[in-house]
């Protein structure tokens, strides 16, 4: 049974999943992976999901504000063994809901062009390829998307505050 547990960028689980997204990511942006890494700081993100598979941490994800508008998806990951099971889309969605509880019509995110079962994921979940913004502007290896999250509805009970 999967849980979704809100919380904030110091729980331990989720600094332990964000280790094991480094290194992979290291691995996949190569000599590219310092510029990435410059703007993946969890010090102080107060909106954090960790989906936990019997009681053991395996995929998390988190929120950080863009602008009065726009919350940007990040640190999305689900540890290999569990990948394929719907747990990144279901943590996913509940980032989204909670982009929505506070009061913010659309989610954004970055990912890497070779991080292909990314990009996938992310159409697979009805976000659109939008113009690079922010820092990823003029960045050849990345893809920014955007999802308008005003006309989907939500559901508060799916989660537990930790």
């Amino acid at each position: 049974m999967i849980q979704l547990i809100r919380t904030k960028s110091d729980n331990q689980d989720f600094i332990d999943l964000v280790y094991l997204l480094d290194e992979y990511l290291a691995e996949k942006d190569g000599k590219e992976h310092s510029f990435y890494a410059q703007f993946n700081t969890i010090d102080a993100l107060r909106q954090v999901v960790v989906a936990y598979l019997d009681k053991e941490p395996v995929a998390c994800g988190a929120l950080k504000e863009i602008d009065k508008d726009r919350m940007e998806i990040k640190r999305m990951f689900t540890k290999k063994a569990q990948r394929g099971k719907g747990i990144a889309s279901q943590v996913l969605e509940e980032l989204e809901k909670w982009a929505q509880e506070l009061n913010y019509p659309t989610c954004v995110l970055e990912t890497g062009k070779r991080q292909l079962e990314a990009v996938q994921f992310y159409l697979k979940n009805e976000y659109q390829v939008t113009p690079n913004y922010g820092q990823y502007m003029g960045i050849k290896n990345s893809i920014c998307f955007q999802k308008n999250l005003t006309s989907k509805p939500f559901n508060t009970n799916s989660f537990s505050e930790k």
